[in-house]
């Protein structure tokens, strides 16, 4: 029973992201979107790509990719910060 819920979880998960990824698509084709705020969703994407792709384990990847995707955040709120004290 247990397996027949994590299945239909992740196939709701997946029908999620396809149907963000076709609304995205979609709004991209209507020119309500810029191709850089399409690009910025595909970071998460790219980073662990290249994590699993260094690590070759799904597991390790995932929390490589967390803790980079951590760093970014802090070092972005960081250089806000830094950028509205000393206006430039």
């Amino acid at each position: 029973m247990a397996a027949i819920s994590v299945g239909i979880g992740l196939g709701l998960i997946v029908l999620g992201v396809l149907a963000i990824v076709f609304a995205g698509v979609r709004s991209l084709m209507q020119g309500k979107q810029d191709y850089r705020k399409i690009g910025m969703m595909a970071i998460p994407f790219v980073v662990f790509g290249v994590s699993y792709a260094v690590l070759g384990e799904f597991a390790k990847a995932g929390v490589l990719t967390a803790g980079v995707l951590m760093a970014l955040m802090i070092g972005s709120i960081a250089f806000t910060g830094l950028r509205g004290t000393f206006k430039f």
